[in-house]
């Protein structure tokens, strides 16, 4: 498909917008001074409205979202957006309100933001909320920057070590080197949790705490974590919590029950806001009593009936992001959080566990299940032995998923699993929907051992077929055009 660049066609008539100055109109030319006026024209195509609207028609048609096709990607609750969400968030008493508007004509926005920081604490278990992080990185960032002003405000500045799983997501080890701690790995058991072991073998006086994700990464629920709450804190550490999979146990069970002492939560996965490539997000972050002189400003309080903003924490980090993070993003989670409720928030965790074990137990018959432990809101498959030895790996199965109109699930992640192939159907897709999926993945495991040359090739039915994927990774070309 052509760009719209090299569809540029100088002069190109637009019947719609006449060149004549309406009467009595100024032209802009006569408004904007001289200083701030381009010297060169704008290098844009040249073309009519309605070959813009056809041009971007046809690549809304190219898109694949969660709108268009079921997006199995584990770790990532690639969960439908409800509709709702997106009209409340463009009421303009949201969506116009500037953030730098006085509190007592933005009461209805301190209300919401209020409101969904007092949800936020009941679901995780967590004493006060911070809604400031910008997405769950950001807030994997404010969490160690808490742990790490706990520590040095109790003259503990000894701690320099972050302990995170073998298994854990990339932006946990990351996070943690940016705050300047250095990174301990810690193994995994054969079934896939915690080693207590070698978490306990970790532990010391220069540990500040661990990271965790619960369920983990692997999509299993680890069952020692009072345990592993009870190693770290007789260290002298904290326990941290990713929020990734907080879908999975939403309304059924609390982070600050299981032992953590801060939470960072995944707004635009577990309360739906869409979050397709890299944004927006929200990431907001609980704490317990013992870290809350620390969070972020500014913050909402409320006084009587009315709301306001405050800086009044002595103690805190600072400010980690502009005004009260992704005001627009927050106000989409309280729209998700006030439709469901208290008595529909458990469903959603229930039904994401239910259709991964549902689609487990079916794809278990094809596939290899390296892991026998029950699943939680994800589960993570491989090839069989047979399909490798016909060359079939997990990277053709996911392109010959394309081929059937499904997007593909996360193939290579966790690391620890080889040829992982990890998928999430999430709560709110129906059975039928399951069904078809586990269909295609059932086809493609015939193909791979009776005609695995189709499924190597795929996918044959995408605008781009096959790709050098290594090239293409080490001789990246971002150009608009072919022009040297």
């Amino acid at each position: 498909m052509e760009l719209i660049f090299e569809k540029n066609r100088p002069g190109a008539p637009d019947i719609y917008f006449p060149d004549e100055t309406p009467a009595g109109a100024r032209r802009a030319d006569e408004i904007v001074p001289d200083a701030l006026r381009r010297n060169e024209t704008l290098d844009l195509p040249s073309l009519s409205e309605l070959e813009v609207v056809r041009h971007v028609l046809a690549l809304c048609r190219r898109q694949v979202g969660i709108d268009s096709t079921f997006y199995p990607l584990g770790s990532c609750t690639m969960k439908y957006n409800p509709k709702i969400n997106e009209a409340v968030a463009r009421w303009p008493q949201y969506a116009s309100l500037h953030p730098l508007a006085p509190d007592e004509t933005a009461q209805g926005t301190l209300q919401a933001l209020y409101e969904l920081e007092r949800g936020l604490a009941q679901v995780t278990g967590m004493d006060e909320i911070t809604l400031n992080p910008l997405a769950g990185a950001h807030g994997e960032l404010t969490g160690l920057l808490l742990i790490k002003a706990w520590h040095e405000s109790r003259g503990d500045a000894k701690r320099r070590k972050i302990l995170v799983p073998d298994a854990a997501h990339g932006t946990n080890p990351a996070s943690a080197a940016i705050v300047g701690y250095e990174v301990v790995t810690i193994p995994g058991t054969p079934e896939g949790l915690v080693d207590l072991k070698g978490l306990e073998a970790a532990l010391g006086d220069d540990v500040a705490g661990l990271m965790l994700t619960n369920p983990n990464t692997l999509g299993l629920f680890e069952r020692d974590i009072v345990k592993i709450a009870k190693l770290v804190h007789d260290a002298g550490g904290q326990l941290y919590y990713d929020g990734a999979n907080l879908n999975a146990i939403l309304g059924v069970a609390r982070p600050g029950d299981m032992g953590f002492d801060v939470v960072h939560m995944n707004l635009h996965k577990t309360f739906s806001t869409p979050h397709g490539g890299g944004g927006p997000g929200a990431g907001p972050v609980g704490v317990k009593k013992h870290l809350r002189e620390f969070l972020p400003i500014p913050f909402v309080r409320k006084d009587g009936e009315r709301y306001g903003t405050s800086e009044e924490r002595p103690k805190t980090i600072g400010r980690i992001g502009g005004f009260y993070g992704n005001a627009n993003v927050l106000v989409r989670a309280y729209t998700y959080f006030r439709k469901h409720g208290r008595d529909g928030l458990p469903k959603v965790g229930q039904h994401a566990v239910l259709n991964a074990a549902y689609v487990l137990a079916k794809l278990q018959k094809t596939y290899t299940r390296p892991l026998g432990l029950p699943c939680m809101h994800e589960f993570i498959i491989q090839p069989t032995e047979e399909m490798l030895a016909k060359g079939v790996r997990t990277l053709h199965i996911a392109k010959r998923l394309i081929d059937y109109g499904y997007h593909p699930p996360t193939i290579y992640f966790p690391l620890v699993v080889k040829e992982a192939m990890m998928i999430e159907p999430t709560e709110t897709e129906s059975k039928a929907t399951l069904d078809g999926f586990v269909e295609a993945m059932e086809k493609i495991a015939k193909e791979a051992l009776e005609n695995p040359e189709l499924v190597i090739g795929a996918p044959h039915s995408s605008p781009v077929g096959k790709v050098d994927e290594t090239k293409a990774a080490r001789q990246l070309d971002l150009r608009f055009c072919a022009c040297e």
